[in-house]
């Protein structure tokens, strides 16, 4: 295939190598004629391990060229890659006028070009990024698009240093676009590479490297903070976090990874005010761990103000302990956000199909006698009724057998904490966080 790669630094210069390397005929573009020069000498714009030498290959193979010429290089090739810059303002806003800039460039280059041209956005842009692009292309060439060009988002996932390493190993590549054609024109750049090709939704494809170095961030930090109590305490903070990453059913896996509602139950809260008092007593700062619980409680209140957006006063639940399979109630997020509901004046219905009054015993009864001291007032046996006697239906156990209520459910508003997937198609439904 032949394209065009918009920006030779560091993802730039990389692209084109390895695109070079599997065979296609690769354009650089740039505004400096540096950069230009350099490529056309056969020689890297950056410092990266193996760079040089696929680089040098490249170009003795008639593979790799590069121009200050954008329109030329569009109208030559069948794709154009933008590696463009992205930097980022001290308020974490990023400066995307190279990339529109290019937008601009590649537009006024369509004017005069008849055949289909795919875009590839491999920069770090924000959701939003990847149409607004597109909207620009189409005011600078006259065309438009999905019929004359498509824009695919293409987020890389390179890491300085091995960043060659990484393009030919990555855990997963992404595509996301709205046009077929372009999506399988771009899938098959890596389909020689010992990985899974997700093809997905444009935003979910613009957002999920900042997901994915927020959490790398957030380990780093947890991992320190970790450290910090461990030596305070004499601890070797390395084989504790070894320990640590040797569970790969929870602790490095995709336990729990799924947004819905807050943690509750007799353990994480216990365990984690346990952790946090550690660093406390031993007069160590932890932000990271201490701002855990105020997270959580922001779900409750985020719930909290999903059910009174609707106006209805009349609550049913479906499910109270912390989570379905259990009479849990302790710290369990639905008793906090009934306690909350009740001192608010609403009238609530409770069925949880394992929490029966008379088999409350020890501390799961004290907890529940001290927040929901009424609670057998409050509990029914009988689903269907309770669905029928109330006006908002809030779901908090993921067993909850929907399709079985779904007419009921029509006439109802549906607030669905944990995301049961067949109640989307309610009309009156809303998703906590999705």
């Amino acid at each position: 295939m032949k394209i065009s790669v918009f920006g030779l630094g560091y993802v730039g210069c990389v692209s084109l190598g390895c695109l070079a390397k599997n065979g296609h005929h690769l354009t650089g573009v740039d505004v400096n004629s540096f950069k230009v020069d350099l490529i056309n000498k056969g020689q890297p714009t950056i410092l990266e391990k193996d760079i040089d030498t696929i680089i040098k290959d490249g170009h003795e193979q008639g593979r790799i060229k590069a121009t200050l010429d954008a329109k030329a290089a569009v109208m030559e090739t069948d794709l154009s890659i933008i590696c463009v810059g992205t930097p980022s303002s001290p308020q974490g806003h990023l400066n995307l006028s190279y990339i529109f800039k290019t937008a601009e460039q590649i537009g006024e280059a369509l004017k005069d070009k008849d055949r289909f041209h795919v875009i590839t956005i491999r920069s770090t842009v924000l959701p939003g990024t990847n149409e607004k692009f597109g909207k620009i292309v189409e005011e600078f060439s006259g065309k438009e698009r999905g019929k004359h060009f498509s824009v695919v988002s293409n987020p890389e996932f390179l890491r300085e240093g091995t960043a060659v390493k990484d393009y030919y190993n990555p855990s997963v590549t992404v595509v996301g676009g709205d046009h077929e054609q372009a999506l399988e024109m771009v899938a098959s750049l890596y389909q020689e590479l010992d990985a899974p090709i997700k093809k997905t939704d444009i935003k979910i494809a613009e957002i999920i490297k900042y997901v994915n170095n927020s959490y790398h961030a957030l380990k780093i930090v947890f991992a320190n903070e970790v450290g910090n109590i461990c030596k305070s305490m004499d601890i070797d903070s390395h084989k504790v976090m070894e320990l640590f990453c040797s569970d790969t059913h929870l602790n490095i896996s995709p336990a729990y990874f799924k947004p819905g509602f807050a943690y509750g139950g007799s353990c994480l809260p216990k365990d984690l005010k346990g952790l946090v008092t550690l660093g406390h007593d031993n007069y160590l700062y932890t932000p990271v761990l201490s701002g855990i619980e105020a997270s959580n409680e922001n779900q409750k209140k985020s719930a909290f103000e999903l059910v009174t957006k609707s106006g209805k006063k009349n609550i049913c639940f479906v499910g109270l302990s912390f989570k379905e399979g259990t009479d849990d109630l302790r710290y369990s997020p639905s008793v906090d956000l009934a306690e909350m509901l009740i001192g608010k004046g609403y009238n609530i219905t409770i069925y949880d199909e394992n929490v029966h009054m008379s088999k409350l015993i020890g501390a799961n009864e004290a907890y529940i006698n001290e927040r929901l001291p009424h609670l057998s007032e409050l509990l029914s046996t009988d689903l269907e009724e309770a669905i029928k006697n109330n006006d908002v239906i809030i779901v908090n156990h993921r067993n909850f057998e929907g399709c079985k209520y779904f007419d009921l459910l029509k006439e109802k508003e549906v607030i669905d904490l944990v995301r049961v997937d067949e109640l989307k198609e309610l009309p009156q439904y809303a998703g906590l966080c999705w």
